[in-house]
């Protein structure tokens, strides 16, 4: 399941220092608007240690862990929707990833350039918002000019389309995001075909910089603004502080929680994006496990074991005959798949059967 999401932003709000971080890959990180031209793709291992353990349990040859596609997209600003700055490029670039991970910066330094001159966090992600929504309204105006004559015609599809069309074309219209409307089975499909810039969800990555001038740790007004609207909107958000991840890329886990902490870091800031990305896309893993590899599979919450097994190959969906199962935890416990069988672990399912995150399955076809 390929899954990706867009690292987006005003200029010189610490992007692509982000994306060197979560990716360990080098890309251009310059003080100066545009830095960043064409996107770059980092696939990230998704951080879980279940994975090793299983490993290390079935002293497996291979070991691969979940992933995540990470782009990182120029930066916005005021005018994209209209073409300013590198406008519908980069619009077009977030088209193509499943989520957004939004970079705010919520730190004072008068060495790094701010677009607009001030640090006004929540003033930037209104600027960022606007632009999703102005394109979107676009895409929506100009789909209903187009399905005129089916409707007219009393195709019951496009009157089906041109009614969802109007409920997204109001809220769009509102100065609201097309994720926050509420759709039926019959209505989702209709807004994926549109794919949507502000339908995807958002995740708020609030960029603060050790030793700075931080808003949060100042109780800076701004700051308090800021959650405020997380709150009301129901939105996710996380804190990091790129630079400090940057430069801790390259060491092992033991090495990083020390260097971190001299350099005035607290949490791990990349594992909680991660995981904070991995989980607003409502997904979760389950595990295959053996001496030739052990593997998580990323799979949407609530699938069935047939398209759980779609994960690894899609004829599984249909020639799947029935699932062996048992969680990852109790497999360890008991020490072997033998003695997990013996203890009656192992358990069969069918066709019905819910895949839970941290299932580990053996699939019969």
């Amino acid at each position: 399941m390929s899954l990706s999401i867009g690292i987006v932003g005003l200029p010189n709000v610490g992007k692509s220092t982000l994306f060197n971080a979560l990716t360990k890959k080098s890309v251009l990180a310059a003080n100066y608007p545009f830095a960043t031209i064409d996107p770059s793709v980092g696939v990230v291992s998704v951080p879980d240690d279940r994975v090793q353990k299983l490993s290390d349990f079935s002293k497996s040859v291979k070991t691969i862990p979940a992933a995540v596609e990470f782009v990182d997209i120029a930066g916005l600003v005021k005018g994209a929707s209209e073409g300013e700055g590198l406008g519908n490029q980069f619009l077009t670039n977030i088209r193509e990833t499943d989520a957004i991970a939004q970079v705010v910066r919520i730190f004072e330094d008068d060495n790094i350039v701010h677009v607009h001159n001030k640090i006004e966090p929540l003033k930037d992600i209104e600027v960022i918002n606007l632009e999703l929504i102005m394109a979107d309204l676009q895409t929506v105006t100009k789909r209903l000019g187009n399905i005129g004559r089916e409707v007219k015609r009393g195709d019951k599809e496009a009157m089906l389309e041109q009614e969802v069309l109007q409920k997204l074309e109001k809220i769009l219209n509102e100065g609201k995001l097309a994720n926050i409307l509420v759709l039926n089975d019959k209505e989702t499909p209709v807004t994926k075909s549109l794919h949507l810039l502000s339908m995807k969800p958002i995740l708020y990555v609030l960029n603060k910089k050790a030793g700075g001038k931080n808003l949060d740790e100042m109780g800076d007004e701004r700051f308090t603004k800021l959650i405020e609207f997380f709150k009301q909107t129901e939105s996710n958000y996380v804190i990091i502080d790129a630079r400090i991840e940057e430069e801790l890329k390259d060491l092992e886990t033991g090495e990083k929680v020390a260097f971190r902490k001299e350099l005035g870091g607290e949490d791990d800031g990349i594992n909680n994006l991660i995981k904070a990305g991995y989980e607003m896309l409502n997904l979760i893993t389950y595990f295959t496990t053996g001496e030739d590899e052990t593997r998580a599979w990323t799979i949407g919450r609530g699938w069935s074991a047939p398209m759980a097994g779609t994960a690894i190959h899609t004829d599984f969906k249909d020639k799947f005959i029935r699932a062996e199962v048992i969680e990852w935890d109790k497999l360890l416990s008991a020490g072997s798949y033998a003695s997990a069988r013996e203890k009656g672990l192992i358990r069969t399912e069918g066709k019905e059967y819910i895949v839970k995150d941290g299932d580990v399955i053996e699939f019969k076809i």
